[in-house]
């Protein structure tokens, strides 16, 4: 706690940030929020601010920053237009469940609902999309609000919170205290369930023949893989993941049988329907990873072990909910469970994936086609980092290649866009993963389409000197609109061809050394130099353009209608 003789309001949302450990704050000054700025340049030693080209780029920044840092991404824009160019990023946010605080300016109090210049009701707007928001019009509140803020954002289900400060609040003196918030009256950010629950679940998972668990975030979250890999060990049980639990576990664990869902692994999605138990840990059952739910493992017992109630039952009925946080709830289920092997339950999986690999994944790590596809190029990401870096991807056809044939070997290193599908994430996330964790290489793995959407945070990338390596799979295409017209337009590519400027040129604009592969001969030692590079680094690669990818659930079908062409 800290008392200090009177301060601006504009001061004291500064000297709140440093309280709650802030150093880094990413976004873009303007005129309702200027007083804050002018008080941000007095502490520079203490805090760093990123100045990006766009307030989209700081709320993804914030984010890629948060998802491998484990903190909370921190980001400040202006009324009107600043504050609402922030919102698609805050909708991200919410729906991938990252901490981030936004701090906006906003026009002076006497103002509020005269459409005053750049004046904007945030509140209402972001109301739908943010964890809590709240608007302040008196200096003497903004510590209190802004202590809350980022207990809320952080505490059970993390999310993004906005804080919208009028600019009279911001000039207006008081008697500055500080004091940390540690809980809420009604808010109960962490449910918890009856002992006989556990009880109950681990007699049916010691009598299953065929358990299968989909693990999600929850378990990146929750800083709980050290947990969940020892339940999964003493079980036995075969895991797959969703796109957000991606790294939770090692991708060559021996019971990892890969991802679930639209573009997951064809083992995990068929034998969704013919296990006689599903475990969900740390995920939401959305639509992407279930397909039809009128046929989603009817079959099968459910246990969900979650931390949010509003997630139980929503989309799939369970048997048994285990709320909490899965570190706290998944020991004591392990304490419970008996030691086992599924090793006849397990070769299911391995046969299964034999004939994915027959069928799709040789054929596109070892292509015998001329081009190049986007698998072999995350190949020679992998052998050349070693599956230790943090990979970032947009959206689109190279998310889901990127997902599915990466290598991780440790957590907090799969960075994406999950229930928004937001293109042009990934430019400016990749630079708040690399500020998150310097000591990591970054690559952002982008379509040429979603790379164009926030182009320009190459500027801010430049700017800051932040070693990101950058690979544009470029096929002059947004492939994955591309690949449903194909598949399901009778091949009527409706304004998804792209004529794409020289990504090289742009990027050597900005100062970031550039190369460009179109020959299979050229990959590996392309891929080898911008990861030996120490400084910022953009290789585009010439794919195939019109390959699709696989497996693949059509929209509606069940997760066993998977289809491997």
């Amino acid at each position: 706690m800290k008392n200090i003789n009177k301060i601006s309001g504009a001061e004291a949302v500064i000297r709140s940030l440093i309280e709650e450990g802030v150093d880094l704050i990413y976004g873009y000054p303007g005129g309702a929020i200027m007083p804050i700025y002018d008080e941000l340049y007095k502490f520079q030693d203490k805090l760093n601010h990123v100045l990006t080209r766009h307030e989209q780029g700081a709320t993804h920044a914030a984010q890629g920053f948060s998802r491998v840092s484990g903190k909370v991404g921190v980001v400040m824009a202006t009324s009107g237009p600043g504050a609402t160019n922030l919102v698609t990023g805050i909708a991200d946010a919410q729906i991938d469940s990252t901490p981030m605080v936004c701090i906006t300016g906003q026009v002076a109090s006497h103002l509020l609902g005269s459409d005053a210049f750049q004046e904007t009701d945030i509140i209402g707007i972001s109301t739908p999309v943010t964890k809590w928001n709240c608007q302040v019009t008196k200096a003497e509140d903004i510590p209190k609000v802004l202590a809350k803020a980022f207990y809320i954002a952080k505490s059970g289900r993390p999310g993004p919170v906005l804080i919208d400060i009028t600019k009279d609040a911001q000039f207006e003196l008081f008697n500055y205290n500080y004091q940390k918030c540690n809980s809420i009256r009604s808010y109960n950010p962490i449910s918890t369930c009856s002992d006989d629950l556990f009880d109950k679940a681990s007699k049916i998972i010691n009598d299953s023949k065929k358990p299968f668990i989909v693990f999600g975030q929850g378990v990146i979250l929750g800083n709980a893989e050290s947990e969940f890999k020892k339940f999964i060990e003493k079980t036995g049980i075969p895991s797959a993941w969703t796109i957000l639990g991606l790294s939770a576990l090692p991708t060559d664990h021996y019971l990892n049988v890969g991802m679930v869902g639209m573009h997951g692994n064809y083992g995990p999605n068929v034998l969704t329907n013919e296990c006689d138990l599903l475990i969900a840990v740390g995920m939401r059952f959305d639509d992407r990873v279930t397909g039809n739910l009128n046929t989603y493992a009817k079959q099968a017992k459910i246990i969900h072990l979650e931390i949010d109630p509003a997630e139980i039952d929503k989309n799939v009925k369970c048997d048994i909910a285990l709320l909490g946080d899965v570190k706290s709830t998944l020991p004591k289920l392990t304490k419970l469970v008996n030691n086992n092997t599924h090793d006849k339950w397990l070769k299911t999986f391995s046969d299964y994936y034999k004939i994915e690999y027959d069928k799709v994944i040789h054929n596109e790590i070892y292509p015998t086609k001329i081009g190049l596809t986007m698998a072999e190029v995350i190949k020679e990401i992998n052998i050349a980092t070693n599956g230790n870096a943090v990979i970032v991807t947009d959206v689109g056809q190279h998310q889901m290649v990127a997902c599915r044939y990466a290598k991780f070997n440790d957590s907090k290193s799969n960075v994406t866009s999950g229930g928004l599908g937001t293109m042009g994430f990934a430019l400016p996330a990749a630079l708040g993963a690399k500020m998150g964790a310097p000591e990591r290489e970054v690559v952002a793995v982008i379509g040429d389409g979603g790379y164009q959407m926030t182009i320009q945070e190459l500027g801010t990338i430049f700017q800051t000197g932040s070693a990101v390596k950058i690979v544009v799979l470029n096929n002059d295409f947004l492939g994955m609109v591309r690949q449903w017209q194909q598949m399901f337009f009778e091949k009527r590519y409706a304004s998804t061809e792209l004529i794409n400027p020289d990504f090289v040129m742009i990027a050597k604009g900005y100062n970031i050394e550039a190369n460009k592969v179109s020959k299979r001969s050229e990959l590996t030692l392309a891929v080898k130099k911008m990861i030996e590079s120490k400084k910022p680094y953009f290789l585009e690669v010439k794919v195939e353009k019109e390959d699709n990818v696989f497996p693949m659930i059509p929209t509606g079908a069940s997760v066993s209608e998977i289809r491997l062409e």
